[in-house]
Order: C-alpha cells, then structure tokens, then sequence
C-alpha cells in the first residue's frame, strides 16, 4: 500500500486545526561537544499530549465514522493518550488499554481526559490483544499506534512541517517504536533525503525486521520500553522503511541518558527517553556525519516523569 505526499497533504489540512505546528531550532553543534554544521531539532515533544501522537489520534477520529460504542486504542503510554486527548477535544468516548510498564504519570493523565483505562499485561503485545477483544465484543472502532493507514498520513505530517520549517536538509534521525512514525515520514521524503531509524539496542525491531526482510520478533526491554518496544514493527510501514530508510542504527540505555541530560543543559528541553533516543545517535557517535551534513533530529516525546528525570 503506498502513501503518498498528496495523501499526507491532505490528511495535513483535516489535521492544521486540532494539532500544533510545533517549533524548529537551529543549534550550534558546539553546544552538544560536537564539530560541524548546526543542528536542527524540531520540538514535536511540545505537540499536545507531549508527543507526535495526536496527528495519527485525529486523523481516524476525523476521517473515519466513529460508532455509539467510540474508539479503543492500545498502548505502551503515548498513544493512548493521544487518543484520549483527541477523543476528549472530540467528544468521543474512548477505552485505553496500556500493559503494566505504561508510565504512572502517562496513565494518570490518560485517566485525567475523560477516558477508560485498563491495564492489561505487562508488555505492549498484551495490552494489544486485550483491545482487539474488547474491540470485537463492544463494536468500538479500533485506533492502531502504527499499523493503520490513518496512523501513517497523519505521522507524515511531521515530515512535511520539517521540510517547511527547516531549511535545506541532508539527513534526518527519527527513533523507532512500531514504525508509524519513520514510516510516515519516509513515504513523505521518499529518498529526497537520508532517513536514518534510531532504536534501542534492547528494542531492535526494524534493524532486525530489515536484516530478515520482514517483520519479525525482536526484544523488547531497555529504558525506552514504553514507547520504543512494541516487539514487532507494522506491516504497513515496513515496505516504506525498505526503499526508503537508509539504515538503522542501534543506541545503549546509558547513551539514551547521556542525551536525555544533554537536551537538558543545552536547551532546557526534557525529553522523555523515546524522544531523547535519536539525539543518542549523534552524541554517542552511532551516527557519524559528515563535517558539512545538514542534520535534523526529532525530538518525538516529552512524557517524562520529572522526579524520575531529575533523578
């Protein structure tokens, strides 16, 4: 199934009331200890519901009929809040269904907007299952974090504002989850520029998706587990991740830290460890550029529990 510009263009517009044209900053790679040309980060941690979440959220809730029954969403924390967000803004009902690893502060505010949530298991996979059940019996309309049609144009929508905001861009590092994200954005550059995945090197899904040639079980730990660790990427995406994602390359914990703190001295920025993993690329040197490389980092999740990150 392809996805195409005109599509992410499209679903854009239905999306530029309810979500935030989130910012762009120009950095000086001295600021990070690095050499080069300065970076370009852009903020999407600062998107409602502190992720790039809600465009999938509202792109179902806008172009697809929602039944008596409402939605239901499955969710490591940053999905399902974004559908509960969405929802709320929307009047829609929604069930949430997080496993047991689900951030307490991410599921308190989930509870917060209005939303049914429902604990169930202890990794992504399990909660998943649980949905599909509930989705089955209740007639509620399914609302996927990667592996939708919907969830990919709307994910997309962060490219085209990069492309809009950022200036001329050679390369760009997007962490990866469950695919939607960099899926989205790769149909949207479709090789007009490097697109590189950042994973976990205890959450290596789409490395080890593109080494066999199609999704496949991976591990599914470390410190991003909750956004970063679904165990398999979505079939969907993974098409657009071969011809367009140039390769993906593999961070440690401690370098998800490191930049974490990193973020944080030099612009303030608290970063959630899923939206801190593709900055771990440059800054542990998992990603080389070249001295004269124009690159771009997304900062894709801010969800971060403060006493845990002062900690």
């Amino acid at each position: 199934m392809d996805i195409s510009r005109e599509q992410i263009a499209a679903t854009y517009q239905l999306l530029q009331p309810h979500v935030r044209r989130t910012p762009v900053l120009q950095v000086d790679a001295r600021d990070f200890g690095l050499a080069g040309r300065p970076i370009t980060f852009k903020l999407e941690l600062m998107q409602h519901a502190g992720s790039f979440k809600p465009r999938g959220a509202f792109a179902h809730l806008l172009s697809r009929p929602v039944p008596p029954a409402g939605v239901v969403a499955a969710s490591g924390g940053n999905h399902g809040l974004a559908v509960a967000y969405a929802a709320h803004k929307l009047a829609i009902r929604a069930s949430i269904f997080v496993p047991s690893i689900a951030a307490p502060t991410k599921q308190e505010r989930i509870r917060a907007l209005g939303a049914q949530l429902i604990v169930a298991g202890e990794r992504y996979a399990d909660a998943l299952a649980a949905s599909r059940e509930f989705a089955a019996q209740s007639g509620a309309l399914e609302i996927h974090a990667f592996d939708q049609r919907e969830t990919l144009l709307g994910q997309g929508s962060v490219a085209l504002e990069i492309e809009q905001q950022g200036g001329p861009l050679d390369t760009l590092l997007v962490a990866v989850g469950g695919g939607g994200l960099i899926g989205g954005i790769a149909a949207w550059f479709a090789g007009r520029i490097r697109v590189i995945g950042v994973e976990p090197r205890a959450a290596p899904t789409l490395y080890r998706a593109l080494e066999a040639g199609r999704p496949v079980e991976a591990e599914a730990g470390g410190i991003a587990a909750d956004s970063l660790a679904p165990r398999q990427v979505g079939e969907l995406m993974f098409p657009l991740a071969q011809r367009y994602v140039e390769c993906v390359v593999l961070v440690e914990d401690e370098a998800i830290r490191a930049a974490q703190h990193a973020l944080w001295r030099a612009l303030r920025v608290a970063a959630e460890p899923g939206g801190a993993a593709a900055t771990a690329a440059l800054l542990s040197g998992a990603y080389r550029p070249h001295p004269e490389e124009r690159v771009a980092v997304l900062l894709c999740g801010g969800n971060v529990d403060p006493a845990v990150f002062s900690a």
